[in-house]
C-alpha cells in the first residue's frame, strides 16, 4: 500500500496532538495482527486478519489468489488495514497492488521468517508457503 506519502498522524479527537510519521511507521512495523479490509463487487466490505511486513518503507501481506480479499482487490485495489499497538489503534488507507519483483518478494519473504518465523518461498514472481503460522490446521470437509 503505497499510494500516497505519508504525514504525522493526528490522534481521533485530538486537534492539537500529533505522532510523528516515524514513530507510527515504527509502531506499524512492530504490530503483530493486521486486519485488511477490501470491498466486495457489491460494495460491501470484507475485513480479515493477516500478517503484515513494513520493509522499503511500504507495508506488505500475502493472499492467495482464490482467496476473497485478493478477488476483491483485482476489482478494486482502494483498501485499508487496521492494527493495535501498545500506544495507539490506528489505520491505514490506500490502495493495494501486486508486487511481482523477486528482489522485493524476497526481502518480504525474509522479512516475515524475522518476524514471525515464517518460511516464504519465492519463485515465478510469486511468495508460496504452507499456510500462515496463524492459519491453524488445514480444514476438511464432511462427507455428509
Amino acid at each position: 500500500m503505497t499510494d500516497q506519502k505519508p504525514t504525522d498522524v493526528q490522534p481521533l479527537g485530538d486537534t492539537t496532538a500529533t505522532t510523528p510519521w516515524k514513530k507510527a511507521r515504527q509502531q506499524l512495523a512492530e504490530s503483530d495482527y493486521y486486519w485488511l479490509t477490501t470491498n466486495r463487487p457489491d460494495k460491501r466490505p470484507h475485513t480479515r486478519p493477516l500478517l503484515a511486513v513494513l520493509t522499503a518503507n511500504s507495508l506488505y501481506f500475502s493472499a492467495g489468489p482464490t482467496t476473497r480479499k485478493s478477488k476483491n482487490l483485482v476489482i478494486d485495489s482502494h483498501c485499508s488495514i487496521a492494527t493495535e499497538t501498545d500506544y495507539f489503534h490506528f489505520v491505514v488507507e490506500g490502495a493495494a497492488r501486486k508486487v511481482n519483483d523477486e528482489g522485493m518478494l524476497q526481502n518480504v519473504a525474509d522479512a516475515y521468517a524475522t518476524k514471525y518465523g515464517w518460511q516464504v518461498d519465492v519463485r515465478d514472481g510469486a511468495v508460496y508457503a504452507d499456510g500462515a503460522p496463524t492459519a491453524g490446521p488445514p480444514r476438511t470437509r464432511s462427507t455428509k
